[in-house]
């Protein structure tokens, strides 16, 4: 039954997907032009002198099975280069994009009737509320010996395939840029800067990198009085994104001058736009996030995810990704195939120390708090 029913609500899922909005880590429904020619995985693994993963798919899977992808790392390109990389190894994958402040919230509420095989792109605190839910397989992908898993899951449920800096970047031109973003809630930057809505995965961390240097277990919800104070300044200070809005334009422009955005983000609109942003480096480093791959434990196809979960999350097909969307692979092979613009951001970045399980066993209250008291 519960097969017949993957197969109805399947036969909808190309037009959901065709009118659904491409949505990166930002929730945002906009998109932006990817690269008129993408290198190949094949193409990459052969600059790098290897061969390409996923020419034999492993014994037994038949890779022709529809495999439906859920992720909010799909947009800028990413969802249609993955499909067609895919097919040329024989997959047959529909990739569904959703924002990340809702994607979790929507495999939930699927459960008991769960569409997705599998997942990319979440953070930590997320697959943490799916393995709550006991929705997420325990597995291991081929290369897990060759990336860092303290970037991943220790109980093998979830396992790193991109690193994301999260950053403020602004007019190369600015005369007075912050140093942190505790700095944007003095007054003088005022409708300056513009932020994501916070059911997006980048502002809510954002905030949390904020709201962890205030800790106190005495303090509403685990946060002092001078951390509230702080982050009312930062929220009511901000331009909070209208969907479909041209946000790096008005960096460009100096109409509004600074923005939060993700790493890759600031890598592929620095080459598609042709222009150097400026890039706040707080001295506390950077909120980094890590996306990851996961296997739904509702599956019935177990072997078919676990299989594209090998070919997705190596270092070729990272490489390639990379190339082409200016991500920052896990993979440490594929990070060093990296251009010189990945290799020369990375450098200037480096992590904030931040307490993950006081975020995750928080996080959802302080936002419900940041929008009911702060956004005006």
């Amino acid at each position: 039954m519960r097969k017949a029913t993957r197969r109805v609500i399947s036969l909808g899922l190309t037009a959901m997907m065709a009118v659904s909005a491409l949505s990166g880590c930002s929730g945002s429904g906009q998109t932006q032009t990817q690269e008129s020619v993408a290198p190949t995985v094949s193409e990459t693994a052969a600059a790098a002198g290897t061969e390409t993963v996923g020419e034999t798919a492993a014994a037994g899977v038949d890779r022709s099975q529809r495999l439906i992808i859920y992720s909010n790392s799909a947009s800028s390109g990413r969802q249609e280069w993955l499909k067609e990389q895919a097919e040329k190894e024989g997959f047959n994958i529909e990739v569904v994009s959703i924002p990340g402040g809702e994607l979790t919230n929507r495999l939930i509420a699927e459960k008991n009737n769960a569409l997705a095989d599998m997942v990319y792109g979440l953070n930590t605190v997320e697959y943490e509320k799916l393995k709550a839910e006991n929705l997420l397989m325990k597995y291991q992908p081929e290369w897990a010996s060759e990336v860092d898993m303290s970037l991943g899951d220790a109980e093998g449920y979830y396992y790193p395939i991109v690193v994301q800096p999260l950053v403020l970047v602004y007019n190369n031109e600015m005369a007075d840029p912050p140093k942190d973003w505790t700095d944007l809630a003095d007054p003088k930057y005022k409708d300056q800067y513009n932020i994501f809505g916070l059911n997006g995965g980048t502002a809510k961390n954002v905030l949390s990198g904020i709201l962890v240097r205030y800790a106190d277990p005495a303090g509403e919800l685990g946060i002092s009085e001078e951390g509230w104070e702080v982050v009312r300044g930062y929220i009511q200070n901000a331009h909070i994104e209208v969907p479909g809005e041209d946000y790096l334009g008005s960096v460009i422009s100096g109409e509004r001058p600074m923005s939060m955005l993700w790493g890759s983000g600031v890598l592929q609109n620095q080459k598609e736009r042709e222009y150097t942003f400026g890039v706040m480096t707080p001295e506390i480093g950077e909120p980094y996030v890590v996306e990851q791959v996961a296997v739904m434990s509702t599956t019935p196809n177990g072997d078919l995810a676990i299989d594209f979960a090998n070919w997705f999350g190596s270092a070729e097909v990272q490489a390639a990704w990379s190339e082409q969307f200016g991500t920052i692979a896990a993979h440490p092979e594929a990070l060093a195939q990296a251009g010189d613009d990945v290799k020369g951001f990375m450098a200037e970045m480096h992590a904030q120390d931040i307490d993950w399980g006081l975020v995750a066993e928080n996080i959802d209250m302080w936002v419900e708090k940041v929008e009911l008291e702060f956004v005006q």
